[in-house]
């Protein structure tokens, strides 16, 4: 590769200012970003050696979706095979199938969005930002495989616009850009997302099985008749605990496994990129209310009250979400004790809405949004109660000497 290097360095000076091809500069610099170490460093002090820069942070989370990403694929092509009575479908073929049914929606998540990220930067003259080879991953993960392309699309130019670069672009958006896109093509087009069906890619509907156009365990625990097991209705529309950890149900690409994103989250952890604190907090929440739940009133005429905790960690895509939105550092809080109070409130807030709320059945995406929203009051907070601490300490320090 070092030919290749020679020829970036050779034509940079065409890029930078003052060269006839100075607008496209964010090109060549994102070029060069992506294969080779960047050669700038800051020029007046202070400096700080550390190898993890922008691009080897959003690579690590990167790294942590593949567990997720060929899972969903492969279970993609899994659940489409059933459905559709595909005869001799082996391993090869679930993977095959996955792949056409989920790369074009990756596909095409990357090429929009990639697009408006060099549009902007070369209106504003900046340059191209890493953190979209992260959303632009997170996003298409959190669909059902069955998605309108033209859908996708929209609603990644939605997340990156309006989510993100009308804020100043990667790392002054207050909202996570993935969620942002998500949550616009829930409230724009809820018939294809809705999530209260699961999905079914149907070739023909005469082969379909029984029971594949069913509803999803949230909708199963929304549609409980009073009095009911909920565990037992949830065995009964084909959903245990073991298949719903392991992930192979119908669902959205990237969120049916809590192994896939166990994994993920073992590496955030051990590389330092993911706030484990941030994780514990979302379900600690979870557990916590799961549990308050299970002993207050009225579980007659809500059965879903009556779900055991450990359930809510593996149904819809509460555990992506903790894992790998909530943990977003740009749009999450910033202190240690912040980042436990904005995981707590999240994971509360995600088994109140489920619970109570019959409109819109997984509350993982609208906890986190608002989790964004609270982040910077939460930090301010927790930043004053320092300072005062501090003051206090000061004072009776000077007190004391007099």
């Amino acid at each position: 590769m070092k030919w290749f290097l020679r020829l970036l360095e050779k034509a940079r000076p065409l890029y930078e200012k003052g060269g006839k091809l100075s607008f496209l500069y964010p090109l060549h610099e994102a070029t060069e970003g992506f294969f080779f170490t960047q050669s700038t460093v800051t020029k007046n002090a202070p400096h700080l050696r550390d190898p993890l820069d922008i691009k080897r942070t959003m690579m690590t989370v990167i790294i942590a979706l593949i567990p997720c990403t060929l899972f969903g694929i492969y279970n993609a092509g899994y659940q489409y095979d059933v459905v559709n009575q595909i005869p001799n479908a082996n391993f090869w073929t679930h993977w095959i199938n996955g792949a056409i049914l989920v790369m074009p929606i990756v596909m095409t998540s990357y090429i929009v969005g990639g697009l408006w990220e060099v549009l902007f930067a070369l209106i504003r003259k900046h340059e191209i930002n890493e953190g979209f080879l992260v959303t632009g991953l997170l996003f298409p993960l959190t669909l059902p495989p069955d998605i309108p392309l033209w859908q996708v699309a929209l609603g990644i130019s939605f997340g990156v616009v309006i989510g993100k670069e009308i804020f100043g672009g990667t790392g002054f958006n207050v909202l996570n850009p993935a969620l942002t896109a998500r949550c616009f093509l829930y409230f724009a087009y809820p018939a294809q997302i809705s999530g209260d069906r699961v999905w079914t890619a149907v070739t023909d509907p005469s082969k379909t099985i029984e029971g594949f156009t069913g509803a999803t365990p949230l909708a199963v625990l929304q549609s409980a008749p009073d009095q009911s097991n909920v565990v037992e209705l949830l065995h009964q529309a084909g959903y245990t605990l073991k298949n719903m950890t392991d992930g192979f149900i119908p669902g959205s690409i990237g969120e049916t496994s809590f192994i896939a994103i166990a994994i993920g989250a073992l590496i955030l952890i051990a590389t330092g990129v993911g706030s484990w604190r941030i994780m514990a907090g979302c379900f600690l929440g979870m557990a916590g209310t799961g549990i308050l739940v299970n002993f207050l009133p009225g579980q007659d005429v809500n059965p879903a009250m009556r779900l055991p905790f450990y359930y809510h960690m593996v149904i819809g895509g509460a555990a992506f979400g903790n894992v790998f939105m909530a943990t977003d550092p740009v749009s999450a809080t910033a202190t240690n004790v912040g980042k436990w109070i904005f995981g707590v409130m999240v994971g509360f807030i995600t088994v109140v809405i489920r619970l109570f709320n019959p409109a819109y059945m997984e509350g993982s995406m609208l906890a986190i949004l608002f989790g964004n929203v609270m982040a910077p009051m939460i930090d301010y907070f927790v930043l004053q109660t320092h300072i005062n601490k501090r003051s206090r300490y000061l004072r009776k320090m000077a007190y004391a000497e007099r």
